[in-house]
C-alpha cells in the first residue's frame, strides 16, 4: 500500500467516541472509551496529541492491546528508542522495555527499581525522550504510585535570583551518576558492559530548555542524572542543582498517578519529570513501556 493508500485509509476509519477529562490540580488528564486496539483515524489522533500537549500526562484507562499494537500507537508519536538494558527488553519486542520486580528462574524478569529517583527518561542520551508509554500488565496490591512534577510551572515560579542564575546554562547528563545507588530495599541493578557503557555516555543540554511543540520553557535537569553545570565552580554547580531539584518537586507541581487494571499512561519526557514510589517485593508488579525519540532540546 501506498503512502497515499495508507492516508486516505485512514482517513475513513470512524471516529471513535471518547471523554478527555482533565484531572484537578491542573496536571494530567484521563481518556475515557477509547480504544487503542483499533484503528484511529486523523482527527481521533490530533485529539489524543492535542490532550497530551495541553495535559503533559494521559491516562488511557480500561485498554486491552497487545504489544504489537503497543509499539504501533507508539510509533505514530515518532521512533522508538530501545533501552541499554537489553536483557529487560521484551522477547521478540525489542521496542518494549519490561519494568518488574518479578524473578523467575533466579532471574528478574525486567528492571525493579525503574524510577528510582525524579528524572526525565533518557535525557542522559543526545536525542532524549520525547514521551513514554508505559502500560499496566500486573499491578500490586498496595503501591506501586507514580509521581509526576510540571517543570514547566515549576520554571515560571522560580525565584529571580535562580532563573538568572541558569539563564543560558548548560549542564551534564550521565546514565551511570546514580545508577547504583539502592533506594528500594533487596532490588540491585546489573552491572554494565563496556559495550552498554559505549552507548550511554554523558552528554550536554540547557538547563532551561524549549518545548518544540508549544514554545514554553521549563526546567531540565533532574536529580537522576544531571551531575553538573557548566562553566561555573563545583560547589555553585551543587548549589544550584540542589535548589533546582527541590523547587522541581514541590507539592503543588505534582500528580500522583494511581494505578489501574490496563492503564496506558502517556506522559511527556519535555515537560515534566517523575518519579516511582515503589510496592514492597512480595507483590508482583510488571509494567510494559515503549519511548519515544524526541530532538536535541534548545
Amino acid at each position: 500500500m501506498s503512502a497515499v493508500e495508507s492516508l486516505l485509509s485512514a482517513s475513513q476509519v470512524p471516529s471513535q467516541s471518547f471523554e478527555i477529562r482533565p484531572f484537578d490540580g491542573g496536571l494530567g488528564a484521563e481518556i475515557i472509551g477509547l480504544d487503542l486496539s483499533r484503528p484511529l483515524n486523523p482527527q481521533d489522533f490530533a485529539r489524543v496529541h492535542g490532550a497530551h500537549l495541553e495535559h503533559k500526562v494521559v491516562a488511557f484507562r480500561d485498554q486491552r492491546i497487545t504489544p504489537e499494537q503497543h509499539i504501533a500507537f507508539s510509533r505514530r508519536f515518532g521512533a522508538l528508542q530501545i533501552h541499554v538494558l537489553k536483557q529487560f527488553l521484551l522477547a521478540g519486542h525489542p521496542e518494549i522495555f519490561v519494568i518488574s520486580n518479578i524473578v523467575e528462574n533466579g532471574k528478574p524478569i525486567g528492571l525493579g527499581d525503574a524510577g528510582k529517583f525524579w528524572h526525565s527518561d533518557l535525557s542522559y542520551k543526545e536525542l532524549p525522550s520525547l514521551g513514554a508509554m508505559l502500560y499496566a500488565q500486573q499491578l500490586p496490591a498496595e503501591g506501586g504510585d507514580t509521581l509526576f512534577a510540571d517543570q514547566q510551572y515549576a520554571y515560571e515560579t522560580l525565584p529571580e535570583a535562580l532563573r538568572k542564575a541558569i539563564e543560558g546554562r548548560r549542564a551534564v547528563h550521565s546514565y551511570t551518576a546514580r545508577y547504583a545507588d539502592e533506594v528500594f530495599e533487596g532490588i540491585q541493578r546489573p552491572t554494565l558492559t563496556q559495550a552498554q557503557l559505549e552507548e550511554v555516555k554523558a552528554v550536554v543540554h540547557p538547563v532551561v530548555r524549549t518545548h518544540p511543540e508549544t514554545g514554553r520553557k521549563g526546567l531540565f535537569v533532574n536529580e537522576n542524572f544531571t551531575t553538573h553545570i557548566l562553566d561555573i565552580p563545583e560547589e555553585e554547580s551543587r548549589q544550584i542543582l540542589a535548589e533546582l531539584f527541590a523547587h522541581s518537586a514541590r507539592p503543588e507541581f505534582v500528580y500522583r498517578h494511581r494505578w489501574q487494571p490496563n492503564d496506558l499512561l502517556f506522559w511527556d519526557n519535555r515537560s515534566v519529570i517523575h518519579l516511582a514510589t515503589g510496592c514492597p517485593n512480595h507483590l508482583p508488579r510488571r509494567m510494559h513501556r515503549t519511548t519515544i525519540q524526541g530532538d536535541a532540546p534548545f
